[in-house]
């Protein structure tokens, strides 16, 4: 082997072998992390300190087994051939109906309360219109007085006068009590009926309202006298219900018995003992169907009417208010379990002599909260105190808004919504002020200056069912013979006389299929969707992926603030050791030789024998003897060769 190769093998040999030839696998590993494009498995070889190692160690082999689970389930997906299907049977629950008579209490038992207002009434329509009092059917005879009124004589009219207003003149009305002309002061508002009118009147009618003791009034004009007076007569049977005790409100009422003739439901029979007593201050007792005070909400597993509620309901012409309601029928409403039933403002009329069906489609809705909308999940979070015995919704929000309102600007209690705690209904004898505060309170209400519509928000998650009605002739007039004698006979207990098919109605509620729709929102961004977008955008740009997200972290961030720490230190001990050295004074330069305890004799300069007693220099090096230069030995042999001719021969 030449000496070249030689050397070149000896150095291969004695210095280590890097990459894929690597002697041992430890060196090819650690070749192989240093040389890679796998962020992990680079910074477990560079890290410094067993801590950040190990760390770099467990996010590697954490992403390794992620990868390899996504990309098994991946593959499992791919090669599995089959299909789902998922087919549902479910029964939706029926919601609760709460009907109500139009007509709240029966005329013959309220009229004693109310005969003071219903001759005063009369005496102004016969003013207005001019036609003279109609004696009414046997029902409306006039009647004893109730003890509750005997010895006053309450005057409705002067309370709140009836006035007609000419057209263009405000200033001056035409009282109905006096029939003369008075001068009229106050803010006119002006209540505009819904519907349109084919040709515009030359007088509106409406009424005074003023604060007592003081000069604030308001007029209420109607553009029809029909609407003035059921609205006048409405403000005094109100002041005058208050005062009757709850009680006796429902014994005036309808019974269960009497208002519920016959029932079905999913093709079982049912009777009143499925109702639950509901007393409304404005339509007196209603009855609702599977409420939540049963033991179990009532289910169906079919849709159409053969499978809802079907009830004949008996609503009993002939007790009807004249002056408190203009139509005949019933009110009903569909809504939850816990749900109060506000008929007043939801509910559907039902005709007499009509078979009304009524179709129902549920609709679920769930909205996000926070900070995707302002909707509430109980209420909790919102500051009106809940006076309805019934779980938050947004209608009872502000009616408790408006009733709290009420008490607290008018000291009492609105009469068509339930009393707040510590609160009396509104009455002339204790507060006779209260209709002037509720119309302007009610004003202020409609047009949002009470803060209510602001304060209060919606449910993030209700229930709605669409109803479709659709109305047929009932009973027909070839059954209606032998039906009403039926039914006649049925309750013969009940109602002692014969009945009249104007004093029925026959409602059927029912779903018209079971399918029912749910609306949830979901946020447009998440975080999984963020997340994913910026790993899609750092791999596409920058081929990163979480593993070069912590390095980059590790080195940019906590490797560079350490650095920069430890400047800021050595700087900071540097400026430190300055001030220190600059607080402390140098001590005086001493003169050479004086520190020498030897020359403290004399100050002669030091002769041969005084220096040997000195003190060696400090960091003085003795000289010493250099080696000797063996080439000089050789000069011989140099010049041996030089010199062959001038050997001395030796001797013999």
């Amino acid at each position: 082997m030449a000496p070249g190769e030689k050397i070149k093998a000896k150095i291969k040999k004695n210095l280590p072998v890097r990459g894929p030839q690597a002697p041992t696998i430890k060196e090819l590993m650690r070749w192989y992390c240093l040389k890679t494009n796998t962020h992990g498995c680079r910074r477990i070889v560079v890290s410094r300190g067993r801590l950040r190692r190990l760390l770099w160690i467990l996010f590697t082999l954490t992403a390794v087994a992620l990868i390899f689970w996504q990309c098994a389930l991946l593959v499992l997906s791919f090669y599995t051939v089959s299909v789902s299907i998922k087919i549902h049977f479910q029964k939706l629950d029926f919601p609760a109906v709460t009907i109500c008579n139009i007509n709240p209490y029966k005329y013959s038992a309220v009229r004693p309360l109310l005969a003071d207002l219903e001759q005063e009434t009369r005496a102004a329509l016969k003013t207005l219109y001019g036609f003279s009092e109609i004696e009414s059917r046997k029902r409306r005879e006039a009647e004893p007085r109730s003890s509750a009124w005997e010895g006053t004589q309450p005057k409705f009219l002067n309370l709140i006068p009836l006035m007609v207003f000419n057209e263009g003149e405000t200033s001056k009305a035409t009282d109905f009590l006096t029939g003369r002309k008075r001068k009229v002061s106050g803010s006119i508002i002006h209540k505009a009926a819904d519907v349109m009118h084919v040709q515009e009147s030359k007088e509106v009618v409406g009424f005074q309202l003023c604060s007592n003791g003081t000069s604030h009034c308001a007029v209420y004009t109607f553009s029809s006298g029909v609407n003035a007076i059921q609205e006048w007569y409405k403000l005094h049977y109100m002041n005058i219900m208050a005062q009757v005790p709850l009680e006796k409100k429902i014994n005036m009422s309808y019974s269960a018995e009497e208002l519920v003739v016959t029932c079905f439901f999913d093709g079982v029979s049912c009777d009143a003992r499925n109702f639950t007593l509901f007393h409304h201050p404005m339509y007196g007792n209603c009855y609702t169907f599977n409420n939540k005070e049963n033991e179990t909400t009532l289910s169906t597993s079919m849709g159409g009417s053969e499978y809802g509620l079907q009830v004949i309901l008996y609503v009993n012409e002939e007790e009807y208010n004249p002056f408190l309601v203009s139509s005949t029928g019933a009110k009903v409403i569909v809504h939850r379990q816990d749900e109060y039933p506000f008929i007043e403002d939801v509910g559907t009329e039902i005709e007499t002599a009509m078979a009304t069906s009524i179709g129902m489609h549920l609709t679920e809705s769930f909205k996000l909260g926070e900070p995707y909308s302002q909707c509430t999940e109980d209420g909790s979070d919102v500051p009106i105190d809940n006076i309805y015995n019934a779980a938050y919704s947004l209608q009872i929000c502000l009616h408790s808004c408006f009733q709290t309102k009420m008490v607290e600007k008018c000291g009492c209690a609105q009469y068509s919504q339930p009393l707040p705690p510590a609160a009396n209904y509104c009455n002339y004898q204790q507060h006779p002020n209260w209709m002037y505060c509720y119309y302007e309170l009610h004003q202020a209400f409609v047009q949002e200056q009470l803060g209510c519509q602001s304060v209060c928000r919606e449910a993030c998650s209700f229930k709605e069912w669409t109803l479709t009605t659709s109305l047929a002739q009932w009973p027909s007039v070839v059954s209606e013979k032998w039906l009403l004698r039926v039914l006649t006979w049925d309750q013969g207990q009940q109602i002692k006389k014969k009945l009249n098919k104007t004093d029925l109605a026959k409602l059927l509620i029912f779903y018209k299929d079971l399918n029912q729709r749910s609306i949830m929102e979901s946020p447009a961004n998440s975080v999984e969707m963020l997340l994913s977008n910026f790993g899609g955008q750092l791999g596409l740009w920058m081929s990163c992926s979480i593993v070069c997200i912590i390095e980059i972290i590790e080195v940019f961030f906590i490797d560079s603030l350490s650095i920069i720490a430890r400047q800021q230190w050595q700087k900071a001990k540097k400026w430190w050791a300055q001030r220190q050295a600059t607080a402390c004074p140098e001590a005086p330069r001493s003169l050479r030789g004086q520190d020498n305890p030897v020359l403290d004799i004399d100050d002669d300069l030091p002769t041969f024998t005084s220096a040997l007693r000195l003190p060696p220099a400090p960091g003085a090096q003795v000289p010493g003897t250099p080696p000797p230069r063996y080439n000089t030995l050789r000069l011989e042999r140099a010049f041996s060769n030089q010199l062959t001719d001038t050997q001395v021969p030796a001797e013999s």
